[in-house]
């Protein structure tokens, strides 16, 4: 008989199509069903029945824990078809050398995510999205999963104190055990986390594109600071040549003026001494 720890509650109630999705309606279907074709009494008086009875109690003890909430997260939390999937997590070497990385990116790695969502404490879970995300929502992912907060908890693989012993030192011992190997669980389930999401960071093509928008966006700025820079010093430059036809034009109309006063100035002057001669010949003729 398969040990109750290595059992797969999902598969002996014929759900792992299902699994952690399914419905405590659904469980009692299938269990219903299980127990009309392999109870006992309907194999009453036949030979080499032995194994049908093992497993009816295999059935017996999916349903005792699937339809209890907290065994079934218990047993949810060490899923064993959710490891084996996690064998199927790319190397970044297997991403770069896709045929179209891009594709292979998103239908890879966003299923993987969904199946490490139903863990998080926190609810909803960002996704994975699309290649068109900002750099917002794409930097809200990888904050949202590098500070994941998980529930699995690893208490359905503890030892049980050795059958029939009542030393209360062995139960201690046993209590100290579970508990050293629920936190060495526990943190190689972090660091697991950790590396994967490291790796999708490392092929994220997103990460690409947003680089390439941030140095196209510098490089325009820069850009256009040189333009008004330019445009600057090319108004300045004009408003200096202004100012300096201004002064020239300035300066020249008080040359003009001085030129003008002093031309009236010599006019007035002669006009006197022509006066004045006029006036000394009119004296000489009188004389």
């Amino acid at each position: 008989m398969i040990s109750v720890l290595k059992q797969d509650h999902y598969a002996v109630l014929g759900l792992s199509h299902l699994r952690y999705k399914a419905s405590n309606e659904q469980i009692k279907i299938a269990h219903r069903k299980k127990v009309l074709k392999h109870h006992p009494d309907k194999k009453a008086g036949v030979a080499g029945d032995s194994n049908d009875d093992a497993f009816f109690k295999c059935i017996q003890k999916a349903m005792e824990v699937l339809s209890n909430s907290e065994k079934r997260r218990q047993f949810d939390s060490v899923d064993p078809h959710f490891d084996e999937l996690e064998q199927d997590v790319p190397t970044e070497k297997q991403v770069k050398n896709a045929k179209n990385p891009e594709t292979f990116f998103f239908d890879t790695f966003v299923p993987i995510f969904e199946r490490e969502a139903r863990f998080s404490r926190k609810q909803p879970v960002p996704m994975l999205g699309a290649v068109t995300d900002t750099k917002e929502q794409v930097e809200g992912f990888y904050d949202f999963w590098y500070n994941f907060d998980s529930w699995r908890s690893f208490e359905y693989l503890d030892k049980e104190v050795n059958e029939g012993s009542d030393s209360r030192d062995d139960k201690r011992y046993t209590e100290k055990k579970n508990k050293t190997e629920r936190a060495r669980r526990k943190k190689d389930d972090t660091a697991r986390l950790r590396q994967l999401v490291d790796l999708t960071l490392s092929v994220d093509p997103r990460i690409k594109r947003i680089k390439e928008e941030e140095k196209q966006a510098r490089e325009a700025k820069k850009k256009g600071k040189t333009q008004n820079g330019n445009s600057a010093l090319a108004k300045q430059q004009a408003e200096e040549e202004k100012q300096k036809a201004e002064e020239e034009a300035k300066k020249k109309e008080e040359e003009e003026k001085v030129a003008r006063a002093e031309a009236k100035k010599a006019k007035a002057a002669a006009a006197n001494a022509a006066k004045k001669a006029r006036r000394q010949a009119r004296d000489g003729a009188a004389a």
